[in-house]
């Protein structure tokens, strides 16, 4: 359970692409094989269910992957309506029989030690885990119920450098956050796979995402994650951007882009800034003076003799147009 008026935290690096999703509010939610850590997202299989529905189970596998891929390709080459469609689902059809034969085959080699149905069982299993990776479609966003993690600045934040932002979970509908479960089993049993996937079971579903997208190594409990799953890909976000807080060594310039990207977005809308606690590994962050802030960004270069004679921009400004 989450507390009502929890803020979850996302750590950035400052780029275009995070003041692209900051004033277009939008969050990415990236394919699950792509993070940094190879065993998060990455299940072992237990087998518990008999033949035929493993061999149906990898034959929904490899014709929904073989049909992406086919109409993706298709796409491309500007082919679309009903014959593109049949095309892919023909290919797709084609290759799940392909590989069900490859594997039926390879089961009857000499040198396995066990029954060729254990073999057969063998094979599929892992045939089936192979495609679980690869082509699970869920989406993921990730966020820390701490804004004052230095390992999560340093790993997030460009070495203190990047913000952190600040959502809130008041809106309608009320978006549902899912916190990591860590330590534990890998592992997913394939009967839930085949309720999930074949039977359409919601609960199942809920289930295989528990096992498949919540789970991490106990190492990274520092992180206090939770996940937000959607489609993959940059998406309008469900969450209410609430604050942003600039890193320790982020510049003043980068404080004032951000300040006055989002000005007028929200009056509620803070901003703070991290700082050192005297005598202690920790840090601390203290509200932004946009007041104080606005006297000095952004500023004009000026020469010592500019300085001097009180130079003043407007009486430059008349002296071009003169």
């Amino acid at each position: 359970m989450t507390r009502k008026r929890a803020t979850f935290y996302k750590y950035r690096g400052f780029s275009t692409t995070t003041i692209d999703s900051l004033c277009r509010d939008h969050l990415y939610f990236a394919n699950p094989g792509t993070f940094n850590d190879p065993l998060d997202c990455s299940p072992t299989l237990d087998c518990d269910s008999p033949l035929e529905e493993l061999r149906n189970l990898l034959s929904i596998l490899v014709r929904r992957r073989v049909k992406s891929e086919v109409l993706a390709s298709l796409r491309q080459a500007r082919v679309k309506g009903e014959g593109a469609t049949a095309h892919a689902e023909k290919r797709a059809i084609l290759e799940a029989r392909k590989e069900l034969e490859t594997i039926a085959y390879n089961a009857t080699d000499p040198e396995y030690t066990v029954s060729e149905a254990e073999a057969e069982r063998y094979l599929l299993t892992t045939q089936i885990e192979s495609e679980l990776h690869r082509h699970y479609e869920r989406g993921v966003c990730c966020f820390s119920t701490t804004y004052a993690s230095p390992l999560l600045w340093s790993h997030y934040g460009d070495q203190h450098r990047g913000l952190c932002i600040g959502y809130g979970l008041i809106r309608q509908p009320k978006p549902e956050m899912h916190a990591v479960v860590y330590g534990g089993s890998r592992s997913v049993r394939t009967s839930v796979l085949i309720r999930a996937l074949v039977h359409d079971d919601q609960n199942a579903k809920k289930e295989l995402d528990r096992d498949v997208l919540l789970r991490k190594a106990s190492g990274w409990k520092y992180e206090r994650e939770y996940r937000l799953l959607g489609v993959q890909g940059n998406q309008d976000s469900t969450l209410l951007l609430k604050e942003i807080t600039f890193g320790l060594r982020c510049p003043e310039s980068v404080v004032h882009t951000v300040v006055k990207a989002l000005a007028g977005r929200d009056a509620a809308m803070r901003y703070f800034q991290m700082k050192v606690e005297r005598d202690r590994f920790a840090l601390r962050r203290s509200e932004v003076d946009q007041a104080e802030l606005s006297m000095y960004m952004p500023k004009t270069a000026q020469s010592g003799e500019e300085i001097c004679n009180g130079f003043n921009e407007a009486e430059a400004g008349s002296d071009d147009a003169a």
